[in-house]
């Protein structure tokens, strides 16, 4: 599974911009990952956004998340759902998913990512590193020291969301983190595409020292 540019959808931030456009877009740009991600959108409207990025990310090559809704993303046939702490648990997902199903969890310390590698989760997402105002709900950053931790308890994938841009990436990466996730940097540009890619380039040239064929 590769994590190194993982994008989540929000038409908000996107400049009022569909999930699909944005999707496309950012894969045009090599995009690892999509998550859909909308909290308001009704079941059966989410499913068929749910179901064009779905085809988007089959041609592209790339990973396609559904934000919360297990149902959706199985409906959908999406390739995995991330879950929050209040969201369905991960073993209860795991329970109902089929085999190769990926399951991804937040998580804000190093507790947490114990319990969700314990419980069955594919990979785990430091949620915020930084600030960010693109989510209501993010809460305050919880900085690179705590990246660290869950890096030294967990072999896990692990990726960094919120308030992350191409200035900062380079640090995120050398704590420990396999990837990042972000919604403003590349979304709430006009050119998507081109963000994308440059923050793309800009995680491969933290990773090269690394991994020198990123």
């Amino acid at each position: 599974m590769a994590f190194d540019l993982y994008i989540v959808t929000d038409e908000a931030v996107g400049l009022g911009r569909s999930h699909i456009d944005l999707a496309r877009m950012a894969l045009q740009g090599g995009a690892d990952v999509i998550q859909l991600r909308d909290k308001k959108m009704p079941s059966r409207q989410l499913y068929q956004v749910a179901s064009g990025i779905r085809a988007l990310t089959l041609d592209a090559g790339a990973l396609f998340i559904v934000n919360d809704r297990v149902d959706i993303a199985l409906a959908s046939m999406a390739d995995g759902v991330h879950l929050g702490q209040q969201d369905l648990a991960v073993a209860e997902a795991r329970r109902i998913a089929p085999p190769g199903f990926i399951i991804g969890c937040s998580v804000g310390t190093p507790q947490e990512a114990v319990l969700a590698e314990t419980a069955g989760a594919d990979y785990i997402a430091l949620s915020p590193i930084f600030p960010t105002t693109s989510k209501d709900d993010a809460g305050n950053g919880h900085g690179l020291a705590t990246l660290r931790s869950i890096r030294s308890v967990s072999s896990l994938p692990l990726v960094a969301i919120g308030g992350i841009n191409k200035g900062n990436v380079a640090p995120v990466i050398a704590a420990g983190a396999d990837g990042v996730a972000v919604i403003s940097a590349v979304l709430g540009t006009e050119d998507v595409a081109s963000a994308a890619a440059d923050l793309r380039e800009a995680i491969c040239m933290a990773k090269r020292d690394q991994y020198p064929e990123c």
